[in-house]
C-alpha cells in the first residue's frame, strides 16, 4: 500500500523524493499502516513517508462505551442530519477533541445545536445591521472610528489569528470553542449590547453609525470565513447574501484582510479592565432589579466611586461610559483609595415621580422604560428633541 501510494496513485514526490502531505488514520494504525510504513519509507528513501501524521479516536456513546447494537447506542450519521441537518454533525466533529474518544448523545448533539444556534443569531445581526452598508462608500478609516468598535477589531484580529494558528495543527475543537466565546462573551454580552442603542438611534449615515457598521463588516467577513471550514453551508448561504454573486464561493477566498491599527495591545487591556469594572456594576444593578426599584437597567444611575488607574479610566470614556453600562445616566467619583471604591444604582432620577396613565402597572412600567430609553439613548439631535417633545422631557442642549 505505502508503495503503491507514494509511486502509482500520487506519485508526484518531492524534492527529497515521494512523501504524502498527510497521514491520516485512526489510533489502531499506531503499529499498523502508520509504523510500516515509516519503516518502509526510511528503509527505502531515508525520510519518513509524510510530512503530517494525524491519529483519532473512535466515536463512542455519552457514557464513553464502544458502540453496539446490542447495546442499542450506535448513533447513525444519517439520521442526525435527517433531523438535525449535516451542519451540526460537521459542528459537533469539529467541537469535539479527536486526540481521545469522540462521545457522542442525543444530550451532547442538544449542546451542539445551542452553540451553533449561538453562532447562527450573532451572524443574523451582523447581516441585518450591515444590509444598507456598502463599504466602498461608506467605510470610515480606522483612526475615525469609536474606540469601542477599534476594541471589537482588536478582539477580531486577536481571534483570527489563534484560528488560523489552530487550523495549521488541525486543532478544530479549539476554533470552535473560540468562535463560540466570541461570539458570547465578546460580541453577544459587551459589543453588540453595547451597540444596539447607537445602531438603532443614530442617523443612518451619521459617523457614529458608520463606525459601527465599518467594524461589523469587518467583524462578519472575518468570522465567515474563519467558519467556513467547518460551517461549510452556513458559510456558504450568507457568501451569497454579501456578494449576491451564485457563481462565487467563500472557499475561493483566503482569510479576511484586517485593516491595521496601532496600539492594540494596550486597547486590549484598557478594555479588558473597563469589561471588570461593567461585570461588576451589572451585578449591582440585578440586585437592585431584583429587589423591584428598577425594571431595567436603562431606568438606574450609577455612582462609581474609583481610586487612581480605575477612576482615570472610567473618566476618560466621559459621556460614553452610560452606554457601555448601557444606564440612564453614569457619574464617577475620586476616592482615596481601592478600600473606598463603590458602585451605588439607583433609580434615574428623571423617572422619580413620573405620573403615567396606563391601564395596569405592566403598562406603567412600559411606559417608564420607553421615556427612559428615549431620554437617556437617543443621540440624534433630531430624533432626541421629538423624544423630548412627546414625552414633555427637557430639550437636547
Amino acid at each position: 500500500l505505502h508503495w503503491h501510494v507514494l509511486r502509482g496513485s500520487h506519485n508526484d514526490g518531492h524534492a527529497s523524493g515521494p512523501r504524502a502531505d498527510l497521514y491520516l488514520e485512526g489510533s489502531d494504525q499506531h503499529r499498523g499502516w502508520f509504523h510500516s510504513s515509516l519503516l518502509t519509507g526510511c528503509a527505502i528513501d531515508g525520510h519518513p513517508p509524510y510530512k503530517g501524521l494525524l491519529t483519532h479516536g473512535f466515536a463512542v456513546d455519552g457514557a464513553g462505551r464502544k458502540m453496539s447494537k446490542s447495546l442499542g447506542n450506535v448513533v447513525v450519521p444519517q439520521e442526525v442530519t435527517g433531523k438535525l441537518g449535516a451542519e451540526i454533525l460537521r459542528l459537533w466533529v469539529a467541537s469535539t477533541d479527536y486526540s481521545g474518544e469522540l462521545s457522542i448523545s442525543k444530550e451532547i448533539l442538544d449542546r451542539v445545536v445551542e452553540v451553533y444556534r449561538r453562532l447562527r443569531n450573532t451572524l443574523r445581526f451582523l447581516l441585518a445591521n450591515t444590509a444598507d452598508f456598502n463599504p466602498a462608500t461608506d467605510m470610515l478609516p480606522v483612526g475615525e472610528w469609536l474606540e469601542i468598535d477599534r476594541y471589537a477589531l482588536a478582539l477580531t484580529r486577536k481571534l483570527q489569528a489563534q484560528a488560523e494558528s489552530d487550523y495549521a495543527r488541525f486543532e478544530f475543537h479549539r476554533i470552535v470553542q473560540a468562535l463560540q466565546n466570541f461570539a458570547s462573551e465578546d460580541l453577544g454580552a459587551v459589543y453588540l449590547d453595547v451597540l444596539k442603542d447607537r445602531l438603532y438611534t443614530t442617523a443612518a449615515n451619521s459617523p457614529a453609525r458608520r463606525s459601527a457598521q465599518s467594524a461589523l463588516w469587518h467583524i462578519l467577513q472575518s468570522v465567515v470565513r474563519l467558519m467556513a471550514p467547518i460551517l461549510s453551508f452556513t458559510a456558504e448561504e450568507i457568501w451569497l447574501l454579501l456578494g449576491k454573486d451564485p457563481e462565487d464561493s467563500v472557499m475561493l477566498h483566503l482569510f479576511h484582510a484586517l485593516p491595521e491599527q496601532e496600539g492594540e495591545e494596550g486597547l486590549l487591556a484598557r478594555w479588558t479592565a473597563i469589561r471588570a469594572i461593567r461585570a461588576d456594576v451589572q451585578k449591582e444593578i440585578e440586585a437592585v432589579r431584583a429587589a423591584g426599584q428598577v425594571g431595567s437597567s436603562l431606568q438606574a444611575e450609577v455612582e462609581i466611586r474609583a481610586a487612581d488607574d480605575n477612576f482615570e479610566l472610567l473618566t476618560s470614556l466621559g459621556d460614553d461610559l452610560r452606554f457601555v453600562l448601557i444606564c440612564s445616566k453614569a457619574t464617577v467619583v475620586q476616592v482615596a483609595s481601592d478600600a473606598e471604591a463603590r458602585r451605588i444604582v439607583t433609580e434615574a432620577s428623571r423617572l422619580r415621580g413620573m405620573a403615567f396613565r396606563a391601564s395596569d402597572p405592566g403598562d406603567a412600567r412600559r411606559l417608564r422604560y420607553r421615556a427612559a430609553a428615549l431620554e437617556a439613548r437617543l443621540v440624534d439631535p433630531f430624533w432626541r428633541d421629538a423624544a423630548a417633545d412627546l414625552l414633555h422631557l427637557p430639550q437636547a442642549a
